[in-house]
């Protein structure tokens, strides 16, 4: 008998035995063989559904693009309601349908979380409207009514807030994450071998302990303020150029620098 095969593509990886008709689910394309006289293209549609494969239908009754699977449908629906979400409502801590809160879900990352595109550059303000907007949906005191599962949930969330808010406002703290989001290992207790670097930190070590009083110190803040918006500068054109070994070393400077202005800081 002739056959003749329709080809799809699908993310899916599956083979899929019905008598003589045999449907095999790669993970670049899906090939379906069956006769040419019947069933017809129409009829396939109900047949998929029968085996509980979900398609998105084009005029063929197919779609290359599929639903989620049953894991990630789990885990992108509500707890409480079943409520699906889409991909474009992340970050998905309280489910729309129900006002439910959700458990943390730690492939949301921090930017996400506040809507923010991935990049070392951010708007204080935006950043601070929805943070407060998130601790009013998720604060504790506010969901002391609700089961003990959902206060738990959302005790969780807003500390992951929290923690998502001071280190997205604090620029070194940033510019460490964000690198470490792209895969760069960044590591904190690194000692320095930049003699510089060393050399210009042992200069504003004395010039501290040689301030005579707070008019001195602030004068001194005042420069190693402006030595660490410098290389934060600095930090951003490496990152954006993906010279990462460049945005190590602004690190390293701003770490330095952020150290010495909070020993000033003692003093004052």
């Amino acid at each position: 008998m002739l056959m003749k095969k329709l080809r799809i593509s699908t993310p899916f990886s599956q083979r899929l035995l019905l008598g003589r008709r045999e449907i095999v689910i790669s993970s670049s394309k899906t090939q379906f063989d069956f006769p040419s006289i019947s069933p017809k293209v129409e009829q396939f549609p109900q047949f998929i559904q029968s085996r509980k494969l979900n398609f998105l239908r084009n005029d063929l009754g197919f779609s290359g693009r599929t639903l989620f699977s049953t894991e990630a449908a789990k885990k992108n629906s509500c707890w409480n309601c079943c409520n699906g979400v889409s991909s474009n409502t992340i970050p998905f801590l309280v489910c729309t349908a129900c006002g439910c809160v959700q458990p943390v879900d730690q492939s949301v990352d921090f930017f996400q979380i506040f809507g923010l595109e991935k990049k070392y550059e951010i708007e204080g303000e935006n950043l601070e409207r929805k943070y407060k907007d998130w601790q009013r949906k998720l604060h504790p005191d506010l969901v002391h009514t609700k089961s003990q599962k959902e206060r738990e949930y959302a005790a969780e969330q807003s500390a992951r807030v929290i923690d998502a808010y001071r280190t997205l406002t604090d620029p070194l703290s940033r510019a460490i994450y964000i690198l470490k989001l792209e895969g760069v290992h960044v590591d904190e207790e690194e000692k320095i071998d930049d003699v510089e670097l060393l050399t210009e930190m042992l200069e504003i070590r004395e010039t501290v302990d040689e301030a005579d009083d707070s008019q001195a110190l602030k004068q001194i803040q005042g420069q190693i303020q402006g030595k660490f918006e410098q290389s934060s500068i600095s930090f951003t054109d490496a990152f954006q150029s993906r010279k990462y070994e460049e945005a190590l070393a602004a690190i390293r400077r701003m770490t330095y620098y952020k150290c010495a202005n909070e020993e000033i800081v003692r003093k004052l």
